[in-house]
């Protein structure tokens, strides 16, 4: 078992997402080969995001710091931390309406 105390790293990739060009970074806090539930903090700077992408399985977003913007079809859901949603079964993406931090879970079928 694993301990992983999510403010002071989602503090730690921020702060990596801020030196990066890509304005990203992340680390996987839960995966593995036999892992059927893959998890990953995700920090975004403000301006940044993911482009049109669906995700491999059912899929959860929880904003930790921040805030987002969801994206999927013609619709758009914005939320902020402490928030949590089922991400939509179709191509989607994800908008950093500010410095932000993610934990993305995803089901591997």
């Amino acid at each position: 078992m694993e301990l992983v105390h999510l403010t002071p790293t989602a503090d730690e990739l921020l702060a990596a997402a801020r030196e990066a060009s890509s304005g990203r970074a992340a680390r996987s806090i839960r995966s593995g080969r036999d892992a059927r539930l893959r998890q990953t903090l995700m920090a975004l700077t403000r301006g940044r995001g993911l482009d049109d992408h669906v995700a491999p399985g059912e899929a959860t977003l929880q904003v930790v710091v921040g805030s987002v913007r969801l994206r999927w079809e013609e619709q758009a859901l914005d939320l902020d931390a402490g928030d949590w949603v089922e991400l939509p079964d179709a191509v989607h993406a994800l908008d950093a309406e500010t410095d932000a931090v993610v934990l993305l879970t995803v089901s591997v079928r």
